[in-house]
């Protein structure tokens, strides 16, 4: 049996306004080995978080993103009964520098797959989730991307081009084949605001597993499209980042998807 959504929504959200909020604007940040930052708030809201999960839910181990590698490993191989996927803080950039868009991520795997997903902005009061199979919602109301449109011409971007090739880049920048193109600093916050219809298409060429591990099942249980660049599912059991291109249906994904290909 699952864990209850809406528990575990209010728990998330609890969490994130005691242990994020008081320190936005309010802290100060370092460097990670990796070049991305980290500060207080992302420690301390994974320490709370994950204590609180596994008092609620024992035999569910978690995988945090501030773990060391090892560890992570460890848990994403031999997590029997289910695991755990956790971002404390996406969009630590702009959580350190004042910019009020970041979010907390947190997913569960059971046999390999990923069941369940919340993506929390504490800012907006915005929860989004996902059960597999039984639809995404945003604050319990129903996603649904149906009709959308499906003219790539008109439609806005959600693109990433610091993690593209220089070639794809270029040629996004040179002929852009849609009217307009946001990058927003979440990634999580990237894929529910896809499944609320807050974005048409979508590129990013370098995820981690905690990025879009809930993200990816919200949206798709929307109604919307995804896949690497390759085409391969964007959901990967593994710690190797993963590239993703995605749209709110299916006609839109497959143009998309033709336009970025850089044979085309």
């Amino acid at each position: 049996m699952l864990p209850d959504i809406t528990e575990l929504c209010e728990l998330v959200r609890s969490t994130a306004q005691q242990e994020l909020m008081p320190r936005f604007e309010r802290v100060s940040y370092q460097d990670k080995q990796d070049g991305s930052l980290i500060t207080e708030a992302d420690l301390a809201m994974q320490d709370s978080l994950c204590e609180q999960l596994l008092e609620r839910w024992p035999k569910i181990q978690v995988l945090g993103e501030e773990m060391d590698v090892t560890e992570q490993e460890k848990l994403l191989q031999q997590a029997e009964d289910g695991l755990w996927i956790l971002d404390p803080l996406d969009g630590t950039s702009n959580f350190a520098t004042n910019i009020p868009f970041f979010s907390v991520s947190l997913a569960l795997m059971q046999q390999g797959e990923i069941v369940m997903g919340i993506i929390y902005d504490p800012v907006r009061d915005e929860c989004f989730s996902a059960v597999r199979g039984e639809g995404a919602h945003l604050n319990q109301q129903t996603l649904s991307l149906a009709n959308m449109s499906e003219v790539i011409d008109i439609v806005t971007a959600i693109v990433d081009f610091k993690r593209l090739t220089p070639t794809l880049a270029n040629k996004l920048i040179t002929t852009p084949p849609y009217k307009s193109q946001r990058s927003f600093g979440s990634v999580a916050l990237d894929w529910c605001w896809m499944a609320a219809g807050r974005g048409h298409v979508y590129l990013h060429g370098n995820q981690n597993l905690w990025d879009y591990a809930a993200g990816q099942l919200i949206l798709k249980e929307a109604g919307g499209f995804s896949s690497t660049l390759n085409g391969e599912p964007v959901f990967n059991r593994s710690l190797v980042k993963r590239s993703a291109v995605a749209a709110v249906n299916q006609q839109l994904f497959k143009e998309w998807f033709s336009c970025i290909q850089l044979d085309g």
